[in-house]
């Protein structure tokens, strides 16, 4: 058994610090061990008892009769490194550090946490700051929160890993309350030793959990938080994450509470998508999601029949489905016959969606009818039912109705629950039918549902593409490119480039725009000066004529704004009838993301982008180059919006995947790099650079 399966199913446990007091948070671990039912057996170790809860207390470490499999360090931060050296040297596999003060404090924390870690050795190590794990699947609660007060919790196949121990105790207790069954519960907090990744692959292999759920503030170690969530979508186990730090004060928050890395939202976007992961768009949705996707049922669409005792709750439940794109059609004429059979008077209305039987009244037997004839209907591919108030005076009886018709059909069949009634949903929940307390909820569980079937289809995103050569680039020059220097660059991994030609004069400038032929565009070259137009170095529409004294009234105009010399243009063939694209790297602490998106001089000001990040296991595919473009709200203009021509986006998919190898390649070399614009002709003319950006280190 290795450290961390030691860690989540301990033989025996020391507890360093253990107070006889309950009301301390010392006093807590030794209580709810005993309380929850651990078999194994319990060290309180301090000087100043002789026993602790009639469990004989020792004076220090050494003194346990065996090494302990887990040690739960008390201690503060200035002695806690104390009890961690001695539990590494009795062979403990694993020790829990609850004390804050550690890196989360700033420079002096971060010494006394890198103290810690070398005092732990080869022992695990889970915290600091950490409020330690609960084990509900073999009743183990290694852990100082107040939520292990409640007497019994629901046990399932939902396993928790939280950055924050005061969300871990927070999600503990609602999942009670509302009778969510959980698996296993982890607080990492400062992941000095051990982080969210290590938790998230030893939940993949854990029989007893089926669905994964974080809380995230931070990663510290992205790839391998990469690799684990694609283990998971590999075994076919969801991963829920509600990632904090959207707003600029929450990104401060979150860094500041445990040191993790901010990272833009966005590219937690991007890696959440590449890698299966549904992101909880409210805390709420960490435990209502998890609970539908536990259900291990199949959304096969975005048909949905709501079921309702109470219209206006009804219309809530389609009004917030049909804001996600899914449809609530009337049922067919034999759904509607069968419906119609199971009443005895005239009143339901069985022929519309919401299906309402206000008038008919919400009867068990009703209710288990309609609810098999919706599940067997080919016009539904999911049923939400609305329990309204009539449900509150047979609570039971409404419950098990709505359970009673799982078995038989595989698609998904949740509840809003419209009036306040905790008992209720908690009924529903314990029956394996997702009962939520908002419309809104049921949206996003359906939603996720979606999310996780569509992932799983197409796979983990990690095709390989067949190995190619390297790019011979020892040669570019480092620092920052110019223009014709970085789409040579590009050029080498097959990015094709405009036509033009260097110039240092009005002579030169005009004998090139002879040679290309047309009207051309005039550019400053400088590799200081990357923003060419808003220093007055672009002009575009020239001819032979008119490119010489344009020329020099550019030299004047550049030097004027940025006083330094221009001795370099570029003359460059005016590509026309295309569309304008950007394509790009953005750097992050989470990594290097590809970035495409609507070009030219509005690509600031639309922000119509599209990311991937980039990994050199898993490099960037046909099929993710295609992807992105289906993402962009401009794709109606490269797939032929109002009579345009069709844009070649199978060159424009080529272009993409080159751009990437060329990232992956140069690794941390390449700084930066930017083509904008990057014209998309029509279909079969293939994508021209018009412009390019590169700094190399």
């Amino acid at each position: 058994m290795d450290a961390i399966s030691k860690l989540m199913r301990p033989a025996s446990v020391a507890v360093v610090g253990a107070s006889a007091d309950t009301a301390k948070t010392s006093g807590r671990p030794v209580a709810y061990l005993r309380k929850h039912g651990f078999k194994g057996d319990i060290y309180p170790v301090n000087p100043r008892y002789d026993s602790i809860d009639g469990l004989r207390c020792y004076p220090d470490v050494a003194s346990v009769p065996r090494a302990p499999d887990v040690g739960i360090v008390l201690l503060g931060a200035e002695r806690a490194h104390l009890a961690v050296r001695e539990l590494a040297s009795r062979g403990t596999s694993a020790a829990i550090v609850l004390a804050s003060g550690y890196a989360e404090t700033g420079d002096e924390g971060a010494k006394r946490q890198a103290r810690l870690l070398e005092a732990a050795g080869s022992m695990r190590l889970l915290g600091p700051n950490t409020i330690g794990l609960v084990n509900l699947t073999d009743r183990i609660t290694l852990s100082a929160s107040g939520a292990l007060e409640t007497d019994t919790f629901a046990v399932g196949g939902i396993g928790v890993v939280s950055q924050s121990g005061g969300i871990l105790g927070a999600l503990l207790s609602r999942a009670a309350a509302r009778g969510i069954g959980l698996s296993k519960l982890v607080s990492t907090s400062n992941e000095a030793d051990l982080d969210m990744a290590d938790f998230v692959d030893y939940l993949v292999d854990d029989d007893s959990t089926s669905v994964i759920a974080l809380y995230l503030e931070g990663l510290r170690h992205p790839e391998r938080f990469r690799r684990a969530t694609l283990r998971a979508a590999a075994a076919g186990k969801p991963v829920v994450v509600f990632k904090i730090g959207r707003s600029e004060s929450g990104a401060r928050s979150a860094v500041s509470h445990t040191g993790a890395l901010a990272g833009s939202d966005r590219m937690y976007d991007a890696l959440f998508n590449q890698v299966g992961v549904i992101r909880a768009q409210t805390f709420s949705d960490l435990l209502d999601v998890p609970q539908a996707l536990a259900t291990r049922r199949r959304l096969g669409g975005r048909r949905v029949a709501i079921l309702t005792s109470t219209g206006g709750a009804g219309t809530l439940v389609a009004d917030s489905l049909g804001m996600a794109s899914f449809e609530t059609p009337p049922p067919d004429e034999a759904t509607a016959a069968k419906l119609r059979a199971l009443q005895t008077g005239d009143h339901a209305v069985l022929d519309r969606n919401p299906i309402d039987v206000t008038l008919a009244g919400l009867q068990p037997a009703l209710l288990r009818g309609a609810i098999a004839t919706l599940l067997d209907s080919p016009c539904y591919d999911a049923v939400a039912v609305i329990v309204g108030s009539s449900g509150l005076a047979m609570p039971d009886l409404m419950a098990g109705a709505i359970g009673d018709s799982l078995p038989g059909s595989d698609k998904p069949v949740m509840a809003f629950v419209s009036p306040h009634a905790p008992q209720i949903t908690r009924l529903l929940n314990e029956q394996g039918v997702p009962a939520f307390q908002s419309p809104e909820s049921v949206t996003s569980a359906l939603a996720a549902m979606k999310q996780h079937a569509a992932f799983r289809q197409r796979g983990a995103s990690s095709a390989k593409q067949n190995a190619e050569a390297a790019v011979e680039v020892n040669d570019i020059p480092s620092g920052s490119l110019n223009e014709a220097q970085a789409k040579a660059l590009f050029a080498r991994f097959g990015v094709t480039g405009v036509r033009e030609q260097v110039v240092t004069n009005a002579a030169e400038a005009e004998r090139a725009a002879r040679e290309l032929g047309g009207k051309v565009v005039l550019k400053l070259l400088s590799n200081t000066i990357t923003h060419k137009s808003d220093v007055g170095g672009v002009a575009v529409g020239l001819s032979a004529e008119s490119i010489g004294a344009r020329l020099n009234r550019m030299r004047d105009d550049v030097e004027t704004v940025t006083g330094l010399p221009a001795n370099a243009f570029l003359v460059q063939e005016m590509v026309a009838g295309g569309t304008e694209l950007i394509l790009g790297l953005h750097r992050d602490p989470l990594g290097t993301a590809l970035l495409l998106g609507m070009g030219g001089v509005a690509a600031e000001l639309f922000k119509d982008t599209t990311m991937r990040l980039l990994s050199a296991d898993a490099p960037l595919s046909r099929d993710d180059a295609l992807e992105m473009t289906r993402e962009l709200k401009t794709w109606p203009l490269l797939k032929g919006y109002r009579g345009r021509p069709r844009a070649d986006v199978d060159a424009l998919a080529n272009a993409i995947v080159a751009f990437a190898r060329m990232a992956t390649q140069l690794g941390e070399r390449i700084v930066e790099a930017e083509i904008n614009p990057i014209f998309v002709l029509p279909a079969g003319q293939g994508v021209r650079a018009a412009d390019g950006v590169a700094v190399l280190a």
